[in-house]
């Protein structure tokens, strides 16, 4: 129980530094992947200190032997998801975490966006299990 509740407290804590960052609000997303338009900045600031929290905790798990991920190299699905991700960031707004947020918070039009996403989920899935069982 006491995990789930640190979970559900984690949980909310994301959810609404999203709010509060603007990263839940599709067009503030799309002002700052605007660069050739009316280009919105703010967001890089939000980058920057997740980065700033990021780091340290990063450390501390090296130092603490917390098991990271072992790649290194760039590959065909790397490069592949990325595109993916991208496209869909830049022509909706949203990724999965602040997709999840909207959606919470009654958008609609995150629905789409969220059914999208557990079908291509879905699809990795199932490409995955038929690429193993070759």
């Amino acid at each position: 129980m006491k995990k789930v509740l640190i979970a559900a407290c984690a949980g909310l804590l994301f959810g609404l530094g999203l709010v509060l960052s603007g990263m839940a609000s599709p067009a503030k997303v799309l002002g700052f992947l605007d660069l050739a338009g009316a280009w919105d900045p703010s967001l890089a600031f939000v980058m920057a200190g997740a980065i700033a929290v990021g780091l340290p905790a990063f450390a501390w798990a090296r130092r603490a032997k917390v098991q990271m991920p072992l790649a290194r190299g760039i590959d065909r699905r790397l490069v592949g998801g990325s595109l993916l991700f991208g496209i869909g960031w830049g022509l909706v707004g949203l990724c999965p975490g602040p997709a999840l947020v909207v959606l919470g918070l009654g958008d609609v039009k995150a629905l789409g966006f969220v059914a999208a996403m557990l079908a291509g989920m879905g699809l990795f899935e199932l490409l995955e299990r038929r690429s193993r069982s070759r």
